[in-house]
């Protein structure tokens, strides 16, 4: 997103207080809001409010809209009839996460009779972080639209076979293609995601070897002269990227404009134990203001605790932030804490959340990458091509080529120019 997204609420005299203290929340989060009215608590008829709101969306003033009365159902039924909206009453998170998944809603209706702010807030949160982007659940949102303009008259008695049988077929990115052909490279050279051992890895090229590097600087004491010296240092070796905490995403940018050298930045870093809305929040500030590659510590102790609808949430908020702008998602499991059940668990659920890469790693851990944890993640996510990241104590030339043995296909490290020098040094030798 390029700017903050604009959010269009109002609500009758019982939805007030709730209003009230959405508002608050949504302004506290960095959205820009439109009071749609009531202004006090003087009765007022709850289709006129949702017209209102409804009209904000459907011109395009708004992104998303918000309707109170004291079910929901009476603004959502009104909100409906204006072209161009979609509306939907939710009640709890699950709703308001199919209601975007599924059907790509654009008004939330809220109850004020059926929940409390608390609740309301995580609704509105998994509302606004949200997004339908699965073919199948876009071209079903079509057909909605379709029966608006009266162009779809007609049932599933007269549906081709070809229509039905939509859902079976593959589509796939241009990055997804690229990945796939990568990794039929490598599997028939035998490299990245093989059972091959560090003595019969084949020595690589510091070009190749530095387009497979995140150079990395995210100690807490790290200065802007450091960002300097970090990204000049990326641009000489031709790191594919840096990586940096948010608060020099910017700067990053600046230094780094015109190169061919990307940046990444952590979200929810070092610990993961921030709320899901707010990774997804900072996801997209980063983003905004230069990130191409977000790098996120799931929620580590909802995963221990065996909660992976929370952790689901937590990565799949951070992944549709990233693909709204075309950006990439990598998932830290923090590996040394996990045990070979929760490792799995957690790349399973990247996949399902649809994340780009899975990562070991945040380097401030109890320990880093090791071949057998990039062995396990890397069989479990081969399924989805998802690319696995090795970070966290990858400081020499010959630990890069045993994590890349193991099945690394990016390396995380704060020694790159290091790594990169003994790889030149390997190949004059060579």
């Amino acid at each position: 997103m390029s700017k903050a997204l604009r959010i269009a609420i109002g609500s009758d005299h019982g939805g007030f207080d709730l209003k009230t203290g959405l508002i608050a929340y949504l302004k506290s989060t960095g959205y820009t809001v439109i009071d749609c009215g009531i202004r006090d608590k003087q009765p007022a008829d709850y289709p006129r409010i949702a017209l209102s709101v409804a009209l904000r969306v459907s011109s395009g003033d708004c992104d998303y809209g918000i309707a109170i009365d004291g079910a929901g159902i009476g603004s959502a039924m009104a909100a409906n009839k204006v072209k161009g909206v979609l509306a939907a009453a939710c009640y709890n998170e699950a709703l308001a996460n199919n209601c975007r998944e599924h059907n790509g809603a654009n008004v939330l209706t809220l109850g004020a009779g059926q929940v409390s702010l608390r609740e309301a807030t995580s609704i509105v949160s998994v509302f606004l972080t949200t997004a339908c982007s699965a073919p199948r659940h876009l071209r079903r949102v079509q057909l909605i639209k379709d029966i608006e303009q009266g162009h779809l008259k007609h049932g599933p008695e007269t549906m081709s076979r070809t229509t039905i049988n939509e859902e079976a077929a593959v589509e796939l990115s241009p990055q997804d293609i690229d990945r796939i052909a990568m990794r039929v490279k490598e599997l028939l050279a035998g490299g990245p995601g093989t059972q091959a051992t560090a003595s019969a890895t084949p020595a690589m090229g510091p070009k190749e070897l530095a387009n497979m590097i995140d150079h990395t600087l995210l100690k807490p004491e790290a200065s802007k002269g450091d960002i300097v010296r970090l990204c000049q240092e990326a641009i000489e070796n031709s790191f594919f990227s840096v990586c940096v905490n948010p608060t020099y995403v910017s700067q990053a940018r600046d230094l780094l404009k015109g190169s061919n050298v990307e940046i990444a930045c952590v979200v929810g870093f070092p610990l993961g134990a921030a709320a899901p809305e707010i990774k997804a929040l900072e996801a997209r500030k980063a983003i905004r203001e230069g990130a191409t590659e977000i790098d996120m510590v799931i929620n580590i102790g909802a995963l221990k605790s065996g909660d992976d609808a929370l952790v689901l949430r937590d990565i799949r908020g951070v992944v549709e932030a990233c693909r709204e702008r075309d950006a990439l998602c990598k998932v830290i499991l923090e590996t040394s804490i996990l045990t070979d059940d929760e490792k799995v668990r957690a790349c399973e659920l990247s996949m399902k959340a649809r994340a780009h890469y899975v990562k070991t790693s945040t380097g401030f851990g109890s320990g880093g990458a090791t071949e057998e944890d990039l062995r396990l993640m890397s069989r479990t996510v081969a399924p989805k091509k998802l690319g696995v990241k090795a970070s966290g104590g990858v400081r020499t030339y010959e630990d890069a080529m045993r994590m890349i043995a193991a099945g690394a296909t990016r390396i995380g490290a704060s020694s790159s120019v290091k790594i990169i020098e003994a790889a030149k040094a390997q190949a004059a030798t060579a």
